[in-house]
């Protein structure tokens, strides 16, 4: 499946630091048809969109007096510059090296790219209409063989020059006649970005390392503090013990890679992006005593499930009455809390990171991580399941292993291979059904029903589906226990539990075949019906006693892409759908009317919770 329900489109960012005037950020997008759209800050709208890109955006750039913006094309090596308030192109350049990279000089009066053998000086003409831009090469001297990475215009007293950095971890000047006067070693294996102020130069590299030069004469200043360590043990952050490694240094720690830096000169703070998609704000107005400011740990890879934590159960289990969580890619599972926690060390929302395995390299973004192609590891956590209690969390990863987790001492309990393949679904049956069971189902058509009481030993194996099984739930139906499953083989079973000399085991009771694939269901909280959403964007309702279509009304007001997932609210009287189009729609669960649609994810949203 190709989701990825957090990954951002927008491949660069960057707004002015010194223009007041400037309306705000101005993304470049990559994909069909891109475009560079500026954003008013204090408003939240798109101010105006700028079109001349045929593949992609790799960089833009404000000027800092706010008139134009510069914007490098990834695939067409067209570089534009746009008077923005006009929306107009006011030139154009097609390049013969790929750019990485592009800055403004403090006066606009010129701006730099940077990229693979490349260093160039563009000079702004005083014309409004539309012309070649012509740029003059950075003399490279015995560096006209490296790939520079990132690049900034000095201020203040060396405006005239220019900073760049390689790949391979070396820091360039270059004077106002555009030679390379000098360059230093980074000391790292590799570099990535930089931000330049009047009297600082940050250099963000390898292995959590950002370093501090003088502009003046690229004298070394210090070394900013490493972020979180690259961990595969169970994690609290919300505990200080977190985040006491800051500060110290172990020699064979393993951090993710500084991938992105920008300076507030306001307040004198540095932002740090790194490539497990965490951001660290420090505070550097005295660099001998750095301070954090702020920070966020997110997925590195695409979320797979969220669940929300049962009422009652969470308490018992973390000590928070509110919180969810969420499966990832990235082999972790990480526990969330809406509320915010007050006494959070790095992530005031994220309360808990539980590794799945001791793979390291996957918590590591493919796209910015030096493992990659066929050494990237395979796997991720696929779906997720609190016990109704909060003491015990089942997870399913793409390899077919089951692990269930005790949250009240974050040991693990078990862990099997459940399936020949992906883990689809996981589903426990709730208090009120009088039994305590774990139903597995994945890509291998089997159904596995486990006892919890048993130490989660099997009770039963079902085979009936035909194809890969796509969603299973427990349902309680005039008195009886009721098991229902739906699968690619456009089938929907409902199943329900005897008692037999063996045990409790589940016979079918009605089999549906539909026309198109249902690729998710839920029941509803009397336990009478069962909401399928099925690939042709309708929601049929079913009578789980009669098996018999109660009613069915389409999931999604567009005309494309097909229901990934439904869910009855715990009233009963609404029922939210994710369609692959990009959108949630909320209906009126009786009547079938739409009362609201948002939007707002790049991909495919395969979690749906309430």
């Amino acid at each position: 499946m190709e989701a990825l329900a957090i990954r951002s489109r927008f491949r660069s960012l960057w707004r002015p630091q010194t223009s007041r005037k400037s309306r705000g950020p101005a993304p470049g997008q990559s994909g069909h048809l891109p475009a560079v759209r500026v954003w008013g800050v204090a408003e939240g709208t798109q101010v105006c969109e700028l079109r001349g890109h045929r593949c992609g955006v790799t960089c833009v750039a404000f000027s800092p007096d706010g008139q134009h913006i510069v914007s490098v094309g990834s695939h067409d090596m067209s570089l534009n510059l746009w008077a923005w308030k006009r929306k107009a192109l006011v030139a154009a350049h097609r390049l013969s090296n790929g750019v990485r990279a592009v800055a403004f000089s403090e006066d606009s009066a010129h701006f730099v790219t940077a990229g693979n053998r490349h260093v160039r000086f563009w000079h702004l003409e005083p014309s409004h209409s539309h012309q070649p831009l012509l740029g003059r090469p950075g003399l490279l001297g015995e560096l006209q063989n490296r790939c520079f990475c990132a690049v900034a215009c000095g201020r203040g007293p060396k405006s005239d020059s220019c900073f760049c950095i390689t790949t391979s971890g070396l820091l360039c000047e270059f004077s106002g006649r555009r030679v390379l006067e000098r360059w230093v070693s980074l000391q790292t294996s590799s570099a990535h970005a930089l931000a330049v102020t009047e009297d600082l130069i940050f250099c963000a590299c390898a292995n959590g390392t950002v370093r501090v030069f003088s502009p003046s004469d690229l004298q070394f200043i210090c070394t900013l503090p490493r972020p979180h360590q690259l961990s595969s043990t169970q994690s609290s952050i919300s505990s200080p013990l977190f985040s006491c490694h800051l500060f110290s240094r172990k020699p064979d720690a393993r951090y993710p890679d500084a991938v992105a830096v920008t300076f507030d000169p306001v307040n004198r703070w540095l932002s740090c992006v790194f490539n497990d998609h965490s951001v660290y704000v420090w505070d550097v107005r005295d660099l001998w005593r750095v301070g954090r400011v702020h920070s966020e740990l997110y997925h590195s890879a695409c979320v797979w499930d969220l669940q929300m934590f049962p009422s009652g159960g969470s308490q018992l289990a973390l000590g928070s009455s509110e919180l969810f969580l969420s499966g990832s890619a990235d082999r972790t599972v990480r526990i969330w809390s809406p509320d915010g926690l007050r006494n959070a060390s790095l992530d005031q929302d994220l309360h808990h990171v539980l590794h799945m395995d001791e793979c390291s390299a996957a918590l590591l973004d493919a796209e910015r991580s030096a493992v990659s192609g066929p050494g990237k590891p395979e796997g991720g956590i696929r779906t997720v399941c609190v016990r109704p209690d909060g003491k015990h969390l089942a997870s399913g990863d793409r390899n077919g292993i089951l692990r269930i987790l005790d949250l009240t001492c974050m040991k693990e309990l078990l862990r099997a291979e459940a399936h020949e393949s992906e883990i689809l679904c996981l589903e426990y049956s709730k208090p009120h059904t009088g039994m305590s069971l774990l139903a597995t189902a994945g890509r291998d058509r089997l159904i596995h029903l486990l006892d919890v009481q048993q130490h989660y030993a099997l009770l039963q194996t079902l085979d009936e589906h035909s194809s890969a099984v796509t969603s299973i739930r427990f349902a309680v139906s005039d008195g009886k226990l009721r098991l229902i499953s739906c699968g690619a083989d456009k089938s929907v079973y409902i199943r329900t539990a005897h008692t037999t000399a063996r045990g409790t085991e589940f016979k079918r009771t009605h089999h549906m075949v539909r026309k198109t694939t249902p690729n998710d269901l839920d029941v509803d909280p009397t336990g009478k019906y069962v909401a399928v959403g099925c690939q042709d964007r309708i929601v049929r309702v079913i009578n789980i006693s009669s098996g018999k279509q109660k009613r069915s009304y389409k999931g999604s007001q567009t005309e494309d892409g097909s229901l990934l997932k439904v869910q009855v609210d715990p009233s009963g009287l609404y029922l939210a759908t994710s369609c692959s189009n990009k959108n949630i729609s909320l209906f009126d669960f009786r009547t079938g009317e739409c009362l609201a649609t948002v939007f707002g994810h790049s991909g495919k949203k395969t979690p749906c919770s309430q």
